[in-house]
């Protein structure tokens, strides 16, 4: 079933028929999974990866790593959940080093990012650091190349 999974990842626009196909399973057993893949919560959804830098410059990406002092019992679950209810918040995920949470931002300015910074991420009684980093450019997002060519914008080739 682990390969059905990775297929589903890589390629979601697949036909369950394609996908038996490919995988010597009947079109039933393929939706069967399919569809215990969902209520068991292992797929979550299903997302296109588009690259908003060729449609819009009316957005911001922020990474923010947040150091959070764990509450007894629950761990980082608690601040977790605050973060993730944030509409501006794509994606919070515990990490090691430094830093204890990696949250990613998307707004339209730097300024609003700077604005969730300071007046609803650092205010909140976990967070005890911050440290901001924007994101410049997507060169690979999910496994998918974003860079459409061999030369950059100044003409120069690259490996």
């Amino acid at each position: 079933m682990e390969e059905l999974l990775k297929l589903i990842e890589k390629q979601p626009h697949l036909t369950p028929k394609q996908l038996a196909s490919m995988l010597d399973m009947t079109e039933k057993q393929v939706e069967d999974a399919i569809e215990k893949f969902k209520k068991d919560g292992i797929i979550k959804g299903y997302r296109a990866l588009i690259d908003w830098d060729k449609v819009s410059q009316n957005h911001v990406r922020a990474l923010i790593e947040l150091r959070v002092t764990p509450k007894k019992g629950r761990g980082f679950e608690e601040i977790a959940q605050v973060i993730s209810n944030m509409d501006e918040v794509e994606a919070v995920t515990l990490i090691s080093g430094g830093y204890d949470l990696l949250v990613e931002i998307k707004a339209k300015t730097f300024q609003e990012i700077a604005m969730l910074v300071a007046q609803r991420l650092s205010p909140l009684d976990d967070v005890y650091g911050t440290k901001t980093n924007f994101v410049l450019r997507s060169y690979k997002v999910s496994g998918v190349p974003f860079v459409d060519s061999n030369k950059d914008e100044r003409g120069f080739d690259f490996l």
